[in-house]
């Protein structure tokens, strides 16, 4: 394995790339390796659909060691709906990775998504495997980050530096999802590396926190995927103090972590299959958390309210339709919306305002509502995208 100066969005010990291995009817990069040059302390989250993928069930029994080397992951095809050949290719892929990387089967994690249903063409990945390998370098997590893209019109890569513990520490991350991107996850792919020091309990509590408000907090279109599949690999490269529990370190993690996390999650709703808008609702004044969420949630996957958003239409009696469809307890007079820092909705009914504000904001990329119930002072925000005549389209042909 080559390795080379580490540049913007490489992470010491780390190295990756992206080829194209056929999979794809379209010739582009659909195989994806990246590669910890000693064993790392690993973590993941999957998908709650109860129809996993093959890639996710055989990741879900070797996740549980808390160790991981190495990722592989294939676009174009979800070998999901496979049934049992559809493990047996998943372990074959791991089997080709193991072969040519030389390290343990059981330390590679993979990850699958495209099609639902259709058997993975395995031996294309085998024939892929070597120039996949041959080509690993420190800087090829932008290729890889392309060759997880399915209806992605751009590819997704982040990373952070800091200090923690004294030391120069590095995080990246790269993801993919456009479409079918709801909480616990979506059809949602992100691969994050670190030189971080940490053992596995510490890891895996600030992996699923971070993803709890970022990859969590997200919807496009409402719709949960089989494949969704959130891992990080920490191989200590560093030199930190071992990061244990809670503390100013782990603190510090954290934030970084998060920040990747945030940039990645909000890219994916960006590039949501046909969007024209980033909309950002936060839900404030709840008696619980949770409230909140569903609050926030129902108007997110609201087909109206993310079909008036494209139209330009400020339809504020969509966005009350779908808080009072929550099945959250609310008094309507306690209810105030806003829109761009606009009021729409107050004392139960329209707010008097500037009709050409309310245009002007519409007329935006990214658009703010703030919804304050006047209950509690719980809250919760989530990022989604607007709904268009494109998505319809995508969707519709995207089997063939």
């Amino acid at each position: 394995m080559k390795r080379e100066k580490v540049g913007q969005f490489a992470v010491p010990g780390f190295l990756a790339n992206g080829v194209c291995a056929g999979i794809k009817k379209d010739g582009k990069k659909d195989l994806a390796l990246i590669v910890s040059e000693v064993p790392a302390t690993a973590a993941a989250v999957f998908t709650s659909n109860l129809f996993k993928a093959a890639p996710v069930v055989l990741d879900g029994e070797r996740i549980k060691k808390g160790k991981a080397q190495a990722i592989l992951v294939n676009s174009g095809n979800a070998n999901a709906g496979t049934g049992d050949k559809g493990y047996e290719n998943a372990l074959a892929m791991s089997r080709f990775a193991s072969d040519k990387l030389g390290i343990r089967d059981k330390d590679i994690l993979i990850a699958s998504t495209g099609v639902i249903g259709m058997d993975l063409p395995v031996k294309k990945v085998g024939a892929g495997m070597s120039r996949l390998v041959r080509g690993l370098r420190s800087e090829g997590l932008a290729d890889a980050a392309e060759a997880i893209m399915t209806t992605d019109k751009f590819p997704k890569i982040a990373s952070r530096q800091g200090i923690i513990g004294g030391s120069e520490v590095t995080i990246a991350g790269i993801a993919k999802g456009a479409g079918m991107i709801e909480p616990n996850m979506a059809t949602m792919l992100a691969f994050f590396m670190t030189d971080v020091a940490v053992d596995y309990r510490a890891l895996n509590k600030l992996f699923r926190r971070a993803v709890n408000r970022t990859f969590n907090a997200i919807s496009v279109d409402g719709c949960m995927s089989t494949n969704d599949t959130a891992i990080i690999l920490a191989n200590g490269l560093a030199g930190n103090g071992i990061i244990r529990g809670e503390s100013s370190s782990a603190a510090l993690f954290e934030d970084m972590l998060s920040g990747v996390m945030s940039e990645l999650a909000t890219l994916i709703v960006q590039d949501g299959e046909g969007a024209t808008k980033l909309i950002e609702i936060t839900v404030k004044g709840a008696r619980e958390r949770r409230d909140a969420k569903k609050i926030a949630y129902a108007i997110a996957n609201s087909n109206l309210v993310k079909t008036a958003f494209f139209g330009g239409d400020p339809n504020w009696g969509r966005i009350i339709s779908a808080i009072g469809s929550a099945g959250v307890a609310v008094t309507p007079e306690r209810v105030n919306v806003f829109m761009g820092g606009v009021p729409i909705f107050s004392g139960g009914r329209g707010a008097v305002n500037s009709g050409k504000k309310l245009q002007e904001i519409m007329g935006l990329s990214q658009i703010n509502v703030n919804v304050e119930l006047g209950m509690g002072d719980r809250e919760f925000t989530v990022l989604t995208a607007d709904l268009s005549f494109e998505y319809v389209k995508i969707n519709a042909h995207y089997h063939t």
